[in-house]
């Protein structure tokens, strides 16, 4: 999954030769799950219609304030333009365009929208050789980066005048490729490795019978989500789970049993920053195990259990610069054994949930929980769907590993 998944962006066109280019940039953005809009200046549709824009990105194209032609046409907010984005790219910039961005001129719903943005805005320029090596429009460019906005570089080719040099916008392909860069760069855990366990473990009785839980792994994977979506290299270690994943910087490592889990923790953990053991691994299991389906008979079946190796507890011991993170679900005096959990086991953080609490703990998309320290500071939070409990784990972990 693209970082640019869930993402809206406001695309604004402007009336350069390179918009038809547009088309495929809609595309790929669409592609990687993005939501668009699109903003053109009236003169760009010399170079390229609204109606395959707004095919292509399934959302009304704006191109004036409103329609002087239609008396119940309503106005096009640039306001709510420029609240909505996530993220603003205007491409092509032409030279005209990029000289009223930096000097505010406001003569269009584009530029409107433009200076009414709170979010980042990227720009495209697009023109032939000699506007782009102009002084004006080396002010332009200069002034506009000082504003924050954020230049993706003309390339040198051949331009629409025949001439061949610098100032042919970049192919959409290098476009979202630049933009994604870019904000991967910028996000808080870029650079980490988060170790994340999920799911419950199955125990063998015999070949077909096992030892298990409830668990279905949501919340291991909302958070191996959550902390990709903030740069971060994320391990996932999941047992059984029918739970699916996809994103470029999540490595999935399925595994069934607790000795499985135990291995594979170990195998990453030596190599991570951060590890958040979220899985409901079993405590006991069989002492033997049955080659054969074990056959029903009238006589009560008795089976001996054994601890399983506590996975948590063998990290806290071999720990050094790791910020490392359990979970507790109880059903009884929440708070102290989470406390005691905390402090037996060297960890980090805790987080807490309790089966009293309804909505929280396995099978379910909610989760209602509280966090506490290694200095027994505690965080509660209302009950959430487990993607925003994600995230909220993940931006206290950030905190922490920042103070």
């Amino acid at each position: 999954m693209s970082v640019l998944s869930g993402k809206k962006i406001l695309l604004g066109i402007t009336a350069g030769i390179a918009a038809y280019k547009t088309a495929s940039l809609v595309r790929l953005f669409i592609k990687l799950g993005a939501e668009v809009k699109v903003i053109m200046t009236p003169a760009s549709k010399d170079f390229i219609t609204p109606l395959t824009l707004s095919t292509l990105s399934k959302n009304p194209v704006h191109t004036t304030f409103y329609d002087k032609e239609d008396e119940n046409e309503l106005w096009n907010n640039h306001v709510d333009l420029g609240l909505w984005a996530d993220y603003m790219l205007v491409a092509p910039a032409t030279a005209n365009t990029l000289s009223k961005m930096s000097n505010g001129t406001c003569d269009n719903l584009l530029l409107a929208t433009y200076l009414s943005a709170k979010c980042p805005v990227y720009f495209a320029p697009a023109m032939d050789l000699d506007m782009y090596i102009h002084p004006s429009t080396k002010e332009s460019l200069d002034k506009l980066q000082s504003f924050g906005n954020i230049l993706i570089p003309a390339t040198s080719g051949e331009l629409a005048s025949g001439l061949v040099g610098e100032g042919r916008m970049s192919e959409p392909e290098d476009i979202v490729s630049f933009i994604q860069n870019d904000i991967l760069s910028k996000l808080p855990l870029k650079g980490k490795k988060v170790l994340i366990t999920a799911g419950p473990t199955y125990e063998a009785i015999d070949p077909v019978r096992f030892i298990g839980n409830h668990s279905s792994g949501k919340m291991g994977f909302s958070i191996a989500n959550a902390a990709a979506n903030l740069g971060a290299e994320v391990y996932l270690i999941s047992g059984p789970s029918h739970q699916k994943i996809n994103h470029s910087l999540v490595k999935r490592i399925d595994v069934v049993s607790a000795e499985e889990m135990y291995k594979a923790s170990h195998t990453y953990f030596k190599d991570v920053d951060i590890a958040i053991l979220s899985a409901a691994v079993a405590d006991y299991k069989p002492k033997n195990v049955a080659n054969q389906k074990i056959k029903k008979t009238e006589a009560a079946l008795e089976i001996e259990l054994t601890p399983t190796k506590d996975i948590l507890a063998s990290l806290g011991k071999i720990k050094k610069q790791q910020f490392l993170v359990g979970f507790a679900l109880e059903t009884n005096n929440e708070i102290e054994n989470a406390k005691s959990k905390l402090k037996r086991k060297n960890l980090d953080a805790i987080v807490l949930n309790s089966l009293q609490d309804k909505g929280a703990g396995f099978a379910t998309d909610t989760n209602k929980i509280t966090i506490i320290d290694k200095d027994f500071n505690e965080k509660s939070f209302e009950l959430k769907s487990k993607k925003e409990v994600a995230t909220d784990i993940i931006n206290e972990i950030i905190k922490k590993i920042n103070a």
